[in-house]
């Protein structure tokens, strides 16, 4: 298993200059930082005490030529540290995309969408976040508190060994709560995953919801798994409530200890009063570095968390496997045939297909019947391979679907899906989507044989008028015509109407076959009904129950059996 961050390494290596500029100021910056206790301790020990105001304005310009210049250093970190964590979280963005389009339905399945949206929006946060502030606030830590160790030693060894004796002391803290956090950090983003399921759920099936009146057992829905999220981070948040006080308290000690100390040996002469001043900087300091660990380490803890989740997407086999070599598809002609098929989804003990065996050759049509739940659109998922068989074989021309380039395959299969969708934008370019550079008189010819073109034409916009997400302007008769359009002016190979006109009149269908009849000529036709007039005048009909193939033959046939 690889680490968490081992996908990362592409991106360290595409920033790793700027990374490493954005590093060089906020060094110098520190360095700065340093510095300025040591010039103030002179000023009040030489310039001060002895009343000499030339040493004091000399070193008073230094100081503020160190402060200027870990200004601009300041400056050239904050721009570039913003420019490669914005870049580098788009990039992970888009290839965690990427990753998920090629995802099977499987994938999609096991991750669930929910979970996939905040792994692109919430965790990809996280870790950008991260590493944001490894070139802005988390480096600079680590060098100001080594740094103001090594600076008291130098002042004054014996009064060094205060702040080098809490080290460990935090040290024992920050890992405590390293080991405490972790956990319910990565349940935190477990549970925005079910607020965010349970939201996607909600807007997707709003107008059920709104007919049923069921708003309060969906507030309650919400409610749960919102208090849940609230529960788990007031946890996460208590932990670090608890841990960043104590310390604060410890390094807040040392402060008093220097102080003590510090008046005690100012007394007796053994220490100038600039040394205590210069020794309370470098607490101070400390006491930040520290501080900033502890919370570098929680937001690294955040960040592990959604590092790992990110990975697992990063990691996970596609179940349909490409193979290397594969054969060329371009050319098809659209013969099918099913042999000895089984098929059963994941994680399900039986098969939802059973010894499939059928045919059907170049140009015929086949219509498929069948009660509902008996795997009629199970059967016309396996042929673009949305899933692979279980056992058996699927053949296109002959040819295993499984050795053929699967953009190909699915290049020349048009599927109008039983659930319609459409998308953002306007209804010709939801038409044009099986063909992008489809002109306006084909989108106009697929419209009409999907008896579309009629209601699209009322529009005031026409074939310009905009849908809504989900096409939700249109009712369900109009959305399933404008898939249909969508499917017919991609000029397939195979044609797969899955119950494709459930939403609409008889009239209009009978319409709609009768206009397929000359486009589909030569076009291997797949319909999915639950009206036998559907799929009457088809070359060959299934009948399907259980999963299983009971009968088949054209409809003359099956009246007389």
């Amino acid at each position: 298993m690889k680490s968490d961050i081992a996908y990362l390494k592409k991106y360290m290596v595409k920033y790793r200059n700027k990374f490493f500029i954005a590093l060089a100021a906020l060094i110098l910056e520190a360095i700065g930082d340093l510095i300025q206790p040591t010039i103030m301790s002179r000023i009040i020990d030489k310039g001060v005490k002895n009343g000499d105001l030339d040493y004091v304005l000399k070193m008073g310009g230094l100081m503020f030529l160190v402060t200027g210049l870990g200004a601009g250093f300041a400056i050239i970190r904050n721009i570039v540290s913003s420019t490669v964590s914005q870049s580098f979280a788009a990039d992970l963005r888009e290839d965690l995309y990427i990753k998920i389009q090629g995802f099977s339905f499987d994938n999609v399945d096991e991750f669930q969408d929910a979970s996939l949206i905040t792994r692109l929006t919430n965790d990809v946060n996280q870790v950008q976040n991260f590493a944001h502030g490894m070139m802005r606030i988390f480096v600079r830590a680590p060098i100001l508190g080594i740094g103001a160790i090594i600076m008291a030693f130098i002042l004054n060894p014996r009064m060094g060994l205060i702040l080098l004796a809490l080290v460990p002391i935090v040290g024992i803290i920050i890992s405590i709560n390293l080991k405490v956090s972790y956990p319910i950090f990565t349940r935190i983003q477990k549970a925005l995953d079910r607020v965010n399921g349970v939201i996607r759920e909600y807007l997707a099936g709003i107008r059920v919801v709104k007919a049923f009146n069921r708003f309060d057992y969906e507030r309650s829905r919400f409610k749960e798994v919102n208090q849940g999220l609230k529960d788990t981070t007031l946890k996460g948040m208590r932990t670090i409530a608890l841990f960043n006080p104590l310390v604060a308290l410890t390094v807040n000690v040392g402060i008093v200890l220097i102080l003590w100390i510090g008046g005690i040996k100012v007394n007796l002469g053994d220490m100038e009063v600039g040394k205590v001043v210069a020794f309370i900087n470098y607490m101070t300091q400390l006491l930040f570095a520290l501080v900033m660990v502890t919370r570098i380490l929680n937001m690294y803890i955040r960040a592990k968390a959604s590092s790992h989740r990110i990975r697992e997407v990063f990691e996970a086999e596609n179940t349909i496997m490409a193979k290397k070599d594969p054969v060329s598809f371009k050319d098809i002609k659209g013969s099918l045939e099913f042999e000895n098929v089984y098929f059963k989804y994941p994680n399900s003990r039986d098969y939802a297909l059973k010894d499939i065996n059928f045919s059907l050759n170049f140009g015929e049509t086949l219509g498929i019947i069948g009660p509902t739940g008996s795997g009629k659109t199970t059967l016309v998922n396996l042929i673009p391979r949305f899933y692979d068989v279980t056992k058996g074989t699927i053949r296109i021309d002959g040819i295993d679907i499984r050795d053929v380039d699967l953009r190909g395959l699915r290049e020349r299969i048009a599927l109008v899906p039983q659930k319609t969708l459409l998308f953002t934008g306007t209804i010709k370019e939801n038409i044009k989507w099986g063909d992008a550079s489809a002109s306006d008189e084909e989108v106009k010819e697929v419209a009409r044989i999907a008896q579309a073109h009629d209601f699209i034409s009322s529009f005031n916009e026409g074939y310009d008028t905009y849908l809504g997400q989900g096409g939700v302007n249109l009712s369900g008769g109009q959305k399933q015509r404008v898939s249909i359009a969508r499917a017919l002016i991609k000029k397939p190979s195979i044609l797969i109407l899955d119950d494709s006109t459930s939403a609409v009149d008889m009239i209009t269908e009978k319409k709609i076959r009768e206009g397929l009849k000359e486009y589909i000529r030569g076009i291997t036709t797949i319909l999915i009904a639950q009206r036998i007039t559907s799929v009457m005048d088809a070359d060959r009909i299934l009948v399907m129950d259980k999963g299983r193939i009971v009968g088949q033959g054209t409809h003359e046939e099956l009246i007389e059996s």
